[in-house]
């Protein structure tokens, strides 16, 4: 396995039903039917979608889904009344039972805003679900990150949008990085990571949109996994900014970043316990962008 695949494996997260993208939910399953059949299928990960529209996605999923090897993996969003959602989630699961399933919901995603809530939350949530709670990264957050932990949840955070409000300082993600690693929490990002490295883009897909400053995936992954091994975060901090392609040499062994370099087992590792997905609208750009950073050989791109 190479390097880049050893780090990227799986961790795409398909939300193309949310903004910017904002697909009908039968563009959305036709998409990630299609991605799970390409050669980049390696990278692709869960389906992304709302509790409230599981419905929906059986209509288009009917239609859509062919048997094959492995169901479709859901990471469910829940709404406002979480009781609903979970009882809406046991009933779709039960549906969806048995060794022909095609559909399996066994992820869901909430917000927690305080260590209370957070521990409310995880209590309801039965362990048939993976739990990932959102918080909040303007504040110091080992506090939340404590109570997540505490009852066997994962970490959720938000690293961008469609507004350059929405987008955290990089001391406050490298924080919440840091504290993560610390705690042996892993973690999910959500929203602005369209891209491999720190750049300027344009916000959305409208030709009238504006450009901001957004994170690179490879740079949160790999400030994540560096953390793990011992950087300091003041280094991790100028990795999480990094933005030439050339400070990268990936290859069969590992990765190393100016000086500083990491092997496969290092990359496996960090991926079971620190920074398991990220989630975007568009699955093609970030392949994209891989192959025109001349990442992907086709070793790397074989499904």
């Amino acid at each position: 396995m190479s390097a880049i695949r050893a780090l990227l494996a799986g961790s795409i997260d398909y939300a193309g039903l949310f903004p910017p993208a904002g697909l009908d939910m039968a563009t959305a399953v036709e998409n990630y039917a299609g991605y799970r059949r390409g050669p980049a299928a390696w990278a692709l990960g869960r389906f992304v979608l709302p509790v409230s529209r599981l419905s929906e996605l059986e209509v288009a999923a009917a239609r859509t889904i062919q048997e094959g090897p492995s169901p479709w993996s859901l990471s469910l969003l829940a709404g406002a009344d979480l009781p609903q959602d979970l009882e809406v989630i046991a009933e779709f699961s039960r549906r969806h039972s048995g060794p022909k399933r095609n559909l399996l919901a066994d992820t869901i995603e909430a917000k927690g805003s305080s260590a209370g809530d957070i521990e409310n939350i995880l209590h309801r949530i039965p362990s048939t679900l993976q739990a990932y709670i959102e918080i909040d990264i303007n504040r110091d957050p080992r506090d939340l990150l404590a109570a997540v932990a505490r009852r066997g949840g994962r970490a959720k955070v938000r690293t961008g949008g469609i507004t350059s409000e929405a987008f955290p300082s990089s001391s406050d993600l490298i924080r919440f990085v840091r504290c993560c690693v610390e705690a042996d929490l892993p973690f999910k990002a959500t929203a602005g990571l369209h891209h491999p490295l720190r750049a300027e883009y344009r916000l959305s897909y409208e030709p009238d949109s504006p450009a901001g400053v957004m994170f690179g995936f490879l740079n949160l992954f790999l400030a994540t996994a560096f953390l793990r091994v011992g950087m300091e975060e003041a280094e991790a901090a100028r990795l999480l900014e990094e933005g030439s392609p050339e400070s990268l040499d990936f290859d069969e062994t590992g990765v190393a970043w100016k000086g500083h370099r990491l092997d496969l087992k290092a990359l496996h590792d960090a991926r079971q316990s620190g920074v398991v997905s990220f989630g975007s609208c568009s699955f093609t750009e970030p392949i994209g962008d891989l192959e025109a950073m001349h990442l992907l050989g086709s070793g790397a791109r074989q499904g």
